[in-house]
Formats: C-alpha cells, sequence, structure tokens
C-alpha cells in the first residue's frame, strides 16, 4: 500500500531534475464562478506532462542491475516521453513499444531523448501485448504507466508542491484516465488533511472508471473515443479502483466540446497551450459539473502535449462557436463583375474577408450560376445579423455553414 511517505520520499528523488510546476491563481474564473481557482501547470512539466513525475521515481529506484538491463513501456504518448527522459538520466537503456499508426511527431519525441522505439501492431493493446513479452524475454523491467506504486507515488508529488502553496485549500480536482494521477494525488492530500474533498474528471466517451466508481466494481469500457487521448483508458484496474473508492469523493464527467471550451479558455485567457487530457478538470469547473461556490479549490492541468492538428479544429470551431468567424456559400450570377458585387456587400459591413472559393461546376448549380464558400471574420453575433441582413437585401440566397 502506497503511504504519505513513499510519496514524499518520491518528492526528494524528484528534486533538482523534475520542475515543481507553477501554482496559477485564475483570476478571470474565480470571479466567474465565485471562488478562488488555482491551476496546477503540469502542462510546463520538463517533457509536458505530470507522467515524468511517475516514470522518473520509478527508474530512480531501480538496483544497478536493473538499470543496467534496461527499462521497458508501451505507450503512444507521454509516459513514453516520461520514461525515454527518466532513462536518459540515469543513462539506463529504454525500448518503447508504439502501435504502427503513431504519428511521427511522437514517434520523433520519444526518440529525441534517446529511446528506442518499436513500431508494432495495429492499436495500443498489441503494443503492449509485444512490450510485455519483449521485457519478459530480455530481463528488463515493464513499466507500467499507471498500474505500478513507485509510479502513482511520484504522480502524488503533485499534492505535496499544491499543498505547500495553498493554505486550507477546499478541493483539487483531477484528470482519470487510469487512474495512476488521482490515486497519489488522494493518498497524499487525504493523509495530511482528510478534509480535502478529491474530485476525478474523465471524458463522456471514456467514462469506465466513473462507472466503475459509482458501480463499486470494475465496469471495462467496450470503445473509447475522445479528443482527451491521454486519459482515453478503455480497461480499469482493480487496484487503481480499490484506491480511488477509498480516497476519492467524487467522479463527474466532460464532453469533447466541453474539452475544447476549456482548451480555447486556457489558450487565450492563460496562455497555456493544454492537451485533451489536460484540460477536463477545468472544463469541470467552467461547466459547473463541480460545486466550488465560495471554495478554494486547485484544478490540475495534468498535460501539453496536445496534437498541432488537433489544436487547429479547437480553434477553428471555437471562433465559429463564438461568432468571431462566420462561413458562408453565396449563390450568385457567373458574369463579370458579380464577386465584386458581392465583395463590396462585406465591405459595407466592415466585415473583413479571410478566405473564398469559387465553383461554377457544381451539379446543383443552374447555368449562368456559381457558388462562392466565403469565410469572414467578425465581431460578434448582431455583427454576423447585420451581414445576413445585408445579403438578403441585395437580393443573394446564401447558407451559413
Amino acid at each position: 500500500m502506497i503511504t504519505l511517505n513513499d510519496i514524499k520520499d518520491a518528492k526528494k528523488r524528484l528534486d533538482g531534475t523534475v520542475y515543481k510546476t507553477p501554482l496559477m491563481k485564475a483570476p478571470f474564473l474565480s470571479i466567474q464562478k465565485n471562488a478562488e481557482i488555482f491551476f496546477k501547470e503540469d502542462n510546463l512539466q520538463l517533457t509536458g506532462s505530470f507522467k515524468l513525475r511517475g516514470a522518473f521515481n520509478k527508474v530512480a529506484m531501480l538496483d544497478d542491475e536493473k538499470k543496467a538491463a534496461g527499462v521497458v513501456a508501451a505507450s503512444a504518448g507521454n509516459h513514453a516521453q516520461g520514461l525515454a527522459f527518466a532513462a536518459s538520466y540515469f543513462k539506463c537503456e529504454a525500448t518503447i513499444f508504439m502501435p504502427e499508426a503513431t504519428p511521427l511527431t511522437k514517434v520523433l519525441g520519444v526518440k529525441s531523448y534517446g529511446a528506442n522505439v518499436v513500431l508494432t501492431g495495429e492499436n495500443f493493446d498489441e503494443a503492449y501485448a509485444s512490450a510485455i513479452k519483449f521485457a519478459k524475454d530480455n530481463n528488463k523491467e515493464f513499466v507500467h504507466p499507471f498500474a505500478d506504486d513507485e509510479v502513482i507515488a511520484g504522480q502524488g508529488t503533485i499534492a505535496l508542491e499544491i499543498l505547500e502553496k495553498i493554505d486550507n485549500i477546499d478541493e483539487i480536482i483531477v484528470p482519470i484516465g487510469g487512474g495512476g494521477l488521482i490515486s497519489g494525488v488522494a493518498i497524499a492530500a487525504k493523509s495530511i488533511n482528510p478534509n480535502i474533498k478529491i474530485i476525478g474528471v474523465v471524458a463522456s466517451g471514456a467514462k469506465g472508471m466513473k462507472e466503475s466508481f459509482e458501480a463499486r466494481m470494475p465496469i471495462d469500457s467496450s470503445s473509447v473515443r475522445t479528443i482527451a487521448d491521454g486519459i482515453a483508458v478503455r480497461d480499469v484496474n482493480p487496484k487503481l479502483l480499490d484506491i480511488i473508492l477509498e480516497y476519492v469523493d467524487e467522479i463527474v464527467e466532460v464532453s469533447d466540446n466541453e474539452t475544447a471550451n476549456a482548451i480555447l479558455f486556457l489558450l487565450e485567457k492563460h496562455k497555456l497551450m493544454v492537451e485533451g487530457a489536460g484540460a477536463v478538470s477545468v472544463a469541470a469547473i467552467m461547466h459547473d459539473k463541480v460545486n466550488i461556490e465560495n471554495k478554494k479549490v486547485c484544478a490540475v492541468v495534468s498535460g501539453g502535449n496536445i496534437d498541432v492538428t488537433m489544436l487547429s479544429i479547437i480553434i477553428e470551431k471555437g471562433l465559429i462557436k463564438s461568432h468571431r468567424k462566420m462561413n458562408l456559400i453565396v449563390t450568385l450570377m457567373d458574369k463579370p463583375g458579380a464577386l465584386m458585387h458581392l465583395t463590396d456587400v462585406f465591405t459595407q459591413c466592415s466585415a473583413n474577408i479571410v478566405e473564398i472559393d469559387f465553383d461554377r461546376n457544381s451539379v446543383k448549380l443552374e447555368f449562368g450560376e456559381a457558388y462562392v464558400t466565403i469565410a469572414l471574420a467578425t465581431k460578434g453575433e448582431e455583427h454576423q445579423e447585420q451581414i445576413r441582413e445585408n445579403l438578403k437585401q441585395n437580393g443573394y440566397r446564401f447558407k451559413q455553414i
């Protein structure tokens, strides 16, 4: 059983190498929610995620013989980078098994820390099975991403850093995937102050731990699908469920849209680049999944390794939802000057064109007509209504998309 002393010992091992990440007050959200809200920003950790804490503590505790033999993991994300860094620090060979379809950026990220990467299998489960077999056949230490006492103790150091800085905290809100992070945080926090409420947050598309928590028995998800890929865990580990049942007070869920809103909020208001798994704790606050009024709370922002393509999609959708971007398909006559007249309509409304596409070949068009697909930078809902009215007054047929 992991104890507070185990976590304190882990903190000593991490000191001087693994960052003590910032703990920052969130003024805008605090005013909005009538609470005192802080963010524990582990997205700013050395490898961009809290996972380094557990991996570093695990490798640090291996004896010289096991370090010399090397370590093995299966991961397509943050655990891989954390273990690769830790192994490099202790001059220990690391072999990371990743699915064949793993994006090149993630593969290169792991290799940059000196690890060997083996691409195998169509999915994580197949890569995991290969990693287990390789570790056993070659007498190497397999480092599980969450179901490992030393890893959990390392993750628990986050709670010690929070409690060093914040007096009389009421709640700590933590993302849940496999459960290693919240287990470590909960053991540390509750051992110091049993009155601290620990709240876990899962993604709606990967809520096996929430369902298991409510049923008080493991319930594996048949499938997982979420933009919060760092917490997209299908199978529930019974040992971690037992810890969570003992120490965690509540588990809530957030949708992908709510998570995307939180990612955009953190980027715009706090200048923080945060991945989906790291943003779910903030999403729970933003969308009132937790009761925090008049309380002092800390949301653990667990990681910042977001795919650039995913980030661009989130930004694009966020601009549209907040009425800062408007996409239209306009039908006009295919004749000289028609496009110029249309752009004059937008100029009259002070709408800036950011993208335009002209199509005269669609089978849906009458002869002599054309479609113009156009993207406009706009200044809110009223501005968009003004544009629509101006188009109607000028006789245009259009559809907002």
